[in-house]
């Protein structure tokens, strides 16, 4: 276990200065790719969305054997991922030192704190640049709401919950989930959030199929979600003393069961503790308008580019926070 943790605080530190090098992915698949593709396989293979023609007890029926195709289509994927990781594993470690050095490398290919960074501060360039036209091309590159109506302070509200909620799931997650189980562990969590990301939808087409996948998303998240909260906790702490610490704390205990996710109510909500503005609310999806009620509603709410630079500043001291927490595990384990 102690090697393990030295080799996942080896990949957080070059995941924190490489990142996802895009001249390195313009020759090669990216492995997340390749898990897409084989979910999209799965998808086309047994999917069988529901079809009105043959009355409602056959329509139960057949969205019953399609949540059962769903279950299995996510075993085999989980399966799969597992199998690779245990193999990959066992492969680098018959290489030596050049295998642990192989295993590091593919390790922080998993972990997304630069990558992340890199994107949202984009949104704040952007806004500071090229106005909001410029704010909403870049913040539609990494949330899934209609941006194109949206004015400054809701493409910033967009840029920190993405920032929030994927520190949790792009960076913590797979994190923990090294930790624990090692490279088996990183790759069928991240087979598993891509999943849910592909099909994991509340739609016609997916709503029994990926109802598996997307359960399975929600518990594997749980501890990391919790965990990226406490971790925002500590970081507005030594940003901002300890009276922001206390209202980071204070709302992210009262205010994340507002959010429609589980889990990623908790980073949100102490992101916006944190900078004490008020994030989530109303927003449109896929052409549908989604109405939530703010966390923070007592917060700011004509945000700028410069909350999405200290939310930025935020989540930096938060992934140190992370290192820093990993670094005292190897300490304990190797004194125990």
């Amino acid at each position: 276990m102690t090697e393990q943790l030295l080799l996942l605080l080896a990949a957080l530190l070059l995941d924190r200065a490489v990142g996802d090098p895009p001249w390195l992915w313009a020759r090669l698949p990216h492995p997340v790719v390749l898990f897409g593709k084989a979910i999209s396989l799965c998808d086309r293979l047994w999917n069988r969305p529901m079809t009105l023609s043959d009355g409602h007890e056959h329509s139960r029926r057949q969205r019953r054997r399609n949540t059962l195709r769903g279950v299995f289509a996510i075993t085999v994927l989980l399966a799969l991922a597992l199998a690779v990781g245990a193999v990959l594993h066992w492969v680098f470690r018959l290489a030596g030192p050049p295998g642990l050095v192989l295993e590091v490398v593919l390790t922080a290919i998993f972990l997304a704190q630069k990558s992340l960074l890199d994107h949202v501060s984009a949104v704040a360039v952007a806004l500071r640049r090229n106005g909001i036209s410029g704010g909403r091309y870049a913040v539609s590159m990494i949330v899934g709401r209609d941006t194109s109506a949206l004015d400054e302070a809701g493409i910033c509200r967009a840029a920190l919950e993405s920032l929030s909620e994927n520190f949790a799931d792009g960076v913590v997650a797979p994190a923990l989930w090294y930790g624990l189980l090692g490279l088996p562990g990183i790759m069928a969590y991240k087979m598993l959030n891509t999943a849910d990301s592909m099909i994991g939808h509340k739609n016609e087409k997916y709503q029994d199929f990926g109802w598996a996948a997307a359960r399975l998303d929600d518990l594997a998240n749980w501890p990391a979600a919790r965990l990226s909260g406490w971790l925002i906790v500590l970081a507005a702490a030594v940003n901002d003393g300890r009276q922001a610490a206390a209202r980071t704390l204070a709302v992210m205990l009262a205010d994340h069961g507002l959010h429609r996710s589980p889990n990623s109510g908790w980073p949100e909500a102490a992101c916006a503790g944190a900078l004490d503005v008020a994030l989530a609310g109303p927003r449109v999806y896929n052409g549908e308008r989604v109405n939530e009620p703010m966390m923070n509603a007592a917060g700011r709410r004509d945000i700028s580019a410069g909350h999405v630079v200290r939310g930025l500043m935020l989540i930096d001291r938060a992934f140190q926070g992370l290192i820093a927490a990993t670094l005292i595990a190897v300490f304990l384990l190797a004194a125990g």
